[in-house]
């Protein structure tokens, strides 16, 4: 055999191989999509079921929600400030430009409520909260501690988890709110602190355009947010393996998954509430 018949029958080889690691890599990623599923709804029905039986680990739940908060309060107000100098600073910019200075208040407030707030919140909760808990339960899984709850009859699910997502879901919900209301008393005091507008002008202009159905979107994402990336994260820590390495790939895998799928499901919420809720006209 020569050397380019060699060649010509490796081709085949090196592509049919491509083509099987792709479709392992697409079965294996449906497979952990189905799983996360079934993760997050099971959560969703112990939690609601303890909560009325009376038998939720309300506890746990405060716990979690202020070891949350602790790790994602100031970095959520460090990112938000200069978050909302950025918006301030561009959309006066334009606004100058075009001599539409007396809508910035509103620009400025509906985009931020809208969607700088949600943003920030899910980064956060993906990278502080979400990292925290993967490494928390990948070292609980890696100790074999998940297997000896199960050894002794409780349902990792029920105990460690539901908990965590319910107190992820409360703490996005309060981050938001803060997000919010720091990006955009940021952005108050670069416009109007810098002489481009008037207050009562910037102040008037967002109350003439914004509606209740924004604060209700936001504080939507942020507890949708708080959901996903709390699943996200129990799926890999629960499913960590090969010991410290198994538990930072883990993490790592953790944080670039629901950075992911947060932008992905804001795009798809945002799309459907600008088809769903007319914009309001001053």
């Amino acid at each position: 055999m020569t050397l380019q018949e060699g060649a010509r029958r490796g081709v085949p080889t090196r592509v049919g191989g491509a083509t099987r690691a792709l479709r392992t890599k697409f079965l294996d990623g449906v497979d952990t999509f189905g799983e996360m599923v079934l993760l997050g709804l099971g959560a969703l029905r112990f939690m609601v079921v303890d909560i009325v039986r009376r038998r939720f680990s309300w506890r746990e739940f405060f716990d979690q929600a202020w070891f949350m908060t602790r790790v994602a309060f100031l970095p959520t107000v460090l990112v938000a400030i200069p978050f909302g100098i950025i918006i301030a600073i561009q959309v006066g910019a334009v606004a100058q430009q075009i001599g539409a200075v007396s809508f910035t208040g509103a620009v400025n407030g509906i985009g931020i409520l809208r969607q700088a707030a949600p943003l920030v919140t899910s980064l956060l909760m993906a990278g502080a909260v979400g990292s925290a808990i993967c490494a928390q339960l990948g070292a609980q899984t890696v100790r074999e501690e998940v297997d000896a709850m199960k050894v002794m009859g409780l349902n990792p699910v029920q105990r460690i988890v539901a908990p965590r997502i319910a107190a992820a879901m409360a703490v996005g919900f309060l981050l938001n709110i803060v997000v919010a209301a720091t990006a955009m008393l940021t952005g108050y005091v670069i416009n109007v602190g810098g002489g481009h507008v008037s207050s009562g002008a910037y102040l008037a202009s967002f109350i003439s355009f914004a509606q209740p159905t924004d604060l209700v979107l936001a504080e939507g994402k942020a507890v949708i947010f708080g959901f996903l990336a709390t699943v996200i994260a129990a799926h890999k820590g629960l499913n960590a393996k090969g010991g410290p390495k198994g538990v930072a790939d883990a993490v790592n895998q953790c944080v670039v998954i629901a950075v992911i799928v947060l932008a992905v499901v804001n795009v798809a919420i945002t799309q459907g509430y600008s088809m769903l809720v007319p914009a309001r006209i001053a």
